[in-house]
């Protein structure tokens, strides 16, 4: 192994896809607008230099293998790498990496963590990785400008890559920043019946933290680090996971948990953070000590409900129909007064509607968000989205219409509040924290594990 080889190998490891050719394969830069001919032509030149001046001496020093480049519509890139690729091949499997489709998918990376032995070897390895999947966009902050990141976005469900790279990481005192796992608690914690929740994984860094231990080889890249880096107004250093602060938000429960492409460790499970994962998982780094309190609030930050559901009315009765609880509720009918639902807002945004005792009830904060979905007219959405905040929509159209008023249909047990006007409707979920916490087991093969059983009627009607 030499500092060559390991850039390469994260490389191919990051963005390689194996056909059945003998003597081509590609590696695939997925850089979407940051790497748009159209968008920044200045750049797409660099990153050709980058590709075929900088990459490519590296393949025909290292492997003998000529190097060109395609690029396709959206910003990506492909490198072709044309000639023998044997001996690629034998270093990938020499590592007990299969040498099929898209490498990142199912790749193992711990022989090959085993044999970058120094922290130079360890950073060029990772800088191969940064050049193929570390996402570069502005965009990538937390939340705003002032905390610039840099993004590895990977695909599919191989967890333990994820795992090993956010160690390797550590090992040369570049401490990530979060990572968002491929799990549907993680991309749609409120809603269980989105279905698009398998978004893949990212596993973010502050941008100071990397500039500092990290590397890259792409000059487009590295300048486009300072360029970001140049958005901030002051230096970030990143905290150990061991010490951060935990925030955790209710959560729902996705039937997508139980999902067969998740790895046997992770299915099945319920997550209320994304460092409760690590935990799962074994990481030595994970804060055990911060989530094991955690367990003892569950009835409280798990949800077997919609936090809120908003579709168009007649997808929320095909929800409700086929679900047999829901659709065996009595429901109490009533035109509300959205100045009055304001009101309350404004005096108590924490406040619980409708509720059996002062501990559960349907949280004002979710209702104020469905109701400003349907009443809102099509320009005043993105998607189902209020634009400007759901407030601003409630206020402009009580302005418009002091007495206007939604339809609440109440279940006689607290199951979901549905509330519809104008051909849409939504579902908010009650808080029941004492009914909830019975619905909760730790796995007896992983104390860390939470398993959330299915709610039924008596759970319900015996709280």
């Amino acid at each position: 192994m030499n500092t060559d080889k390991a850039y390469l190998l994260g490389l191919i490891i990051g963005g390689g896809v194996f056909g059945n050719a003998e003597d081509v394969f590609i590696i695939k830069l997925p850089y979407k607008k940051w790497g748009s001919y159209i968008s920044n032509p200045a750049r797409a030149g660099q990153i050709i230099n980058d590709i075929l001046c900088s990459v490519g001496q590296m393949f025909r020093a290292i492997y003998n293998l000529a190097v060109q480049y395609e690029t396709l519509p959206g910003g990506t890139w492909k490198i072709l790498c044309e000639g023998d690729n044997t001996p690629v091949k034998d270093d990938l499997q020499r590592y007990g990496i299969h040498c099929e489709g898209e490498i990142r998918t199912d790749v193992d990376i711990s022989q090959v963590v085993r044999d970058l032995v120094d922290d130079n070897l360890k950073r060029r390895f990772i800088a191969g990785l940064a050049d193929t999947i570390g996402s570069m966009a502005k965009s990538q902050r937390r939340f705003t400008d002032e905390h610039q990141i840099i993004s590895f976005e990977i695909n599919g469900y191989n967890y333990k890559f994820v795992c090993d790279l956010c160690n390797l990481l550590y090992s040369i005192n570049c401490i990530p920043d979060q990572i968002n796992w491929n799990h549907p608690n993680i991309h749609c914690p409120g809603n269980p019946y989105y279905k698009q929740w398998n978004k893949g994984f990212k596993l973010r860094i502050l941008l100071d933290q990397y500039a500092q231990f990290g590397a890259f080889a792409f000059r487009t890249k590295a300048e486009a680090s300072r360029e970001n880096r140049r958005l901030q107004q002051q230096q970030h250093v990143a905290e150990m996971c061991e010490t951060r602060e935990i925030r955790v938000k209710q959560s729902t429960i996705h039937p997508a948990e139980n999902d067969m492409r998740l790895p046997e460790q992770i299915r099945g499970g319920h997550y209320l953070h994304f460092r409760h994962f690590c935990a799962v998982m074994g990481c030595e780094h994970a804060p055990y000590d911060k989530i094991c309190p955690l367990f003892n609030q569950v009835g409280e930050l798990i949800n077997p409900f919609p936090i809120l559901c908003k579709d168009l009315q007649v997808n929320i009765q095909e929800i409700i129909d086929s679900d047999s609880l829901l659709s065996q509720r009595t429901y109490t009918i009533m035109d509300v007064s959205v100045a009055s639902l304001l009101q309350i807002y404004n005096d108590d945004s924490s406040q619980l509607l409708y509720g059996v005792n002062g501990h559960n009830g349907y949280p004002i904060s979710q209702i104020m968000q469905a109701v400003a979905y349907v009443i809102a007219n099509n320009n005043e959405l993105t998607g189902k989205r209020p634009i400007g905040g759901y407030i601003e929509v409630i206020q402009r159209h009580i302005t418009g219409d002091p007495s206007i008023t939604v339809e609440f249909r109440k279940p006689e047990l607290l199951t979901p509040l549905v509330i519809v006007l104008n051909g849409k409707g939504a579902l908010v979920g009650a808080n029941n924290p004492e009914v909830y916490r019975r619905l909760v087991a730790r796995d007896t093969n992983n104390q860390y594990k939470l398993i959330v059983r299915q709610i039924t009627e008596e759970d319900l009607r015996n709280a």
